[in-house]
């Protein structure tokens, strides 16, 4: 009777602490793996750049780019991804919903507020089950250019076309939105 007590308090204590997690505190700990996601890519893009430049770097993020997401997602039991309105990989094509918070963060930008505090989040219903979902702007940076840019080496052309040959992220400034992360969390 005491091991079935206790493992009915566990359950019990699992399913409210799962409830009880506000709004606020799901944006947080998403923003901690956003974080995390970002970091492991970004090291990955880093050390393709030492390697061989931009061509090399783009070679990584075709080829492991959606592994690290992978990886994270399932530590962390959730959709982790990268989207855009100009997507470079149309797997990372915006679903309905990150398409409308995409727009509103151009609007946003445009209104003026800082792109690097872009986010939103909301719990939404989805074939009759609810999720929490997160997304967080991605500007553009200086070193973003290199493979994002206006003006591009035509080494990084001719790989680009071949990796990506329905590539649209291309021609971005400073201060652009690149895109943004995104998570969908179960809620059930």
């Amino acid at each position: 009777m005491k091991k079935q007590f206790i493992l009915f308090s566990i359950v019990l204590f699992t399913s409210t602490a799962s409830i009880g997690i506000t709004l606020d505190e799901r944006a947080t700990n998403s923003r901690k793996v956003i974080k995390e996601f970002a970091g492991q890519l970004k090291g990955r893009l880093q050390e393709g750049m030492i390697e061989g430049g931009p061509v090399k770097a783009v070679t990584i993020c075709k080829t492991e780019a959606s592994d690290i997401a992978q990886k994270v997602s399932d530590k962390y039991g959730w959709e982790i991804g990268r989207t855009s309105l100009k997507t470079r990989n149309t797997n990372n094509g915006p679903d309905k919903w990150e398409k409308n918070v995409l727009e509103n963060f151009e609007k946003r930008k445009e209104a003026g507020e800082d792109p690097t505090k872009l986010e939103h989040f909301e719990i939404v219903n989805r074939s009759g089950k609810q999720y929490f979902r997160y997304m967080k702007a991605i500007p553009t940076g200086g070193v973003c250019l290199s493979c994002h840019g206006e003006k591009l080496d035509s080494k990084l052309t001719t790989k680009l076309d071949t990796l990506y040959p329905n590539d649209q992220a291309r021609g971005f400034t400073i201060g652009d939105l690149r895109g943004a992360f995104t998570i969908t969390q179960p809620l059930d």
